[in-house]
């Protein structure tokens, strides 16, 4: 599949089959965390056959079952750790749709302390969410995004004379296919004459939804046209 068959088929998923991972696809996966590491300064994990953080109180209040594989995404403190957390976890994602998984983001349904615990997360290293992993017993539901409209705007309105690029306007596509906090999809893409301005307009979890739109948006952009700004 392509990225945009990928993006397309990604939906989040709750409920899991009892199937372990093939080793060949965990070694693909903690390859991938590894580069994602590198890349963007973090600390995420790969735990596998562990079904102990989504198995209490709040992964039944978030609808989660069967869940034994999940990323951990963490790092060292600092004021962008979600954004690169949300960037990075994304990506993520979106690979492991590619290797015929299903994924679903968590910030607060699950065991924290067990997270934490298989993780074996460093000192000074915070746990800002997880992501359940594995194969579905279905492939998701697709929600209603926004329109175009609703999440690209120009900098001044003396930019409104032009329409906005072909590129910008199939990365901001990209970007309402991105999951967010309870779909609220409160982003907001905007043109200037230096580049693109990616905001997020309140919600919960805003830091990490800004970090998947963005990861988004550059995938449908084509990340050699812009810069943001």
């Amino acid at each position: 599949m392509d990225v945009w068959q990928v993006m397309r088929a990604r939906h989040s998923v709750r409920a899991y089959e009892h199937r372990p991972l093939p080793q060949e696809i965990a070694e693909k996966l903690r390859e991938e965390v590894e580069q994602c590491n590198r890349e963007g300064g973090l600390s995420i994990r790969l735990v596998t056959d562990e079904p102990k953080a989504f198995s209490g109180f709040l992964a039944h209040y978030g609808k989660f079952s069967g869940v034994e594989n999940y990323f951990v995404l963490a790092g060292r403190r600092g004021k962008d750790l979600d954004e690169r957390a949300g960037y990075y976890g994304e990506r993520l994602v979106l690979f492991a749709q590619s290797l015929g998984l299903n994924t679903c983001w968590a910030a607060l349904t699950f065991s924290r302390r067990a997270a934490k615990e298989f993780a074996h997360l460093k000192e000074g290293e915070k746990l800002v969410c997880v992501i359940a992993l594995g194969y579905g017993k279905t492939q998701g539901t697709p929600h209603r995004g926004k329109t175009l409209s609703e999440v690209c705007a120009y900098a001044t309105d003396a930019d409104r004379n032009g329409a906005h690029p072909a590129w910008f306007l199939r990365g901001a596509e990209a970007a309402i296919l991105a999951p967010t906090a309870v779909n609220q999809q409160k982003f907001l893409f905007t043109l200037t004459k230096d580049g693109v301005r990616a905001q997020q307009k309140g919600g919960f979890c805003r830091g990490i939804d800004l970090g998947i739109v963005k990861y988004h948006f550059e995938l449908g952009a084509g990340r050699e046209n812009f810069e943001w700004v």
